[in-house]
């Protein structure tokens, strides 16, 4: 597949089945997060990878208990893959994947949001190429402001005044995969 089509070809997945992902598939998964672009050349991101399903499991639980409906803008995501939008009884906002990429950047930094998002682009395209189903999902920051998940960054090394930006899933899809969703018209225009 070349680049456009594998960018056209990549979902979202919310159904994984429970089967892991190999170790070595992880580690091109990561390195591709470390070629992104990032602000000034900085290298500022730090990606652990949780190849231990039980821990991603307890952290998707963790993630979904700080889902605040109030904020949220529409109200369906997908059909074929629901969200924890669509449905409430979802009790991980992991979805099952058996392993999952977290992206550290420096809280500090005015462009560590961009960096972090950069990273999990590159890991999910990376992913469809491996043939391994992924998923880009946010709240890292509040999945991980209590004492059990400052307890893991300082085990995983992450460095001080670092916070997680967003996750990547990996895993490999159940069901069948989604087929393309239409574009939304009149969303890029070239000004000349």
């Amino acid at each position: 597949m070349n680049l456009f089509e594998l960018i056209k070809y990549r979902r979202s997945i919310r159904k994984y089945e429970e089967r892991q992902i190999p170790k070595e598939d992880l580690q091109k998964i990561l390195e591709a997060g470390t070629f992104a672009p990032n602000a000034g050349s900085g290298q500022r991101s730090m990606i652990v990878g949780v190849h231990n399903p039980k821990l991603v499991e307890r952290l998707g639980k963790m993630n979904v208990a700080m889902m605040r409906r109030d904020n949220l803008i529409g109200g369906h995501v997908s059909d074929d893959q629901p969200s924890i939008i669509d449905d409430p009884t979802i009790k991980s906002g992991f979805y099952g994947a058996p392993s999952v990429a977290i992206v550290f950047a420096q809280g500090n930094f005015l462009y560590s949001i961009p960096d972090a998002f950069c990273c999990a682009e590159n890991m999910v395209l990376a992913a469809t190429e491996l043939g391994i189903s992924s998923c880009i999902i946010a709240r890292a920051e509040e999945t991980f402001y209590n004492e059990y998940g400052k307890q893991l960054m300082a085990e995983w090394g992450v460095p001080e005044g670092y916070v997680p930006r967003c996750f990547v899933l990996l895993g490999y899809c159940r069901g069948d995969y989604p087929k393309e969703k239409p574009r939304r018209p009149n969303r890029t225009l070239i000004v000349e």
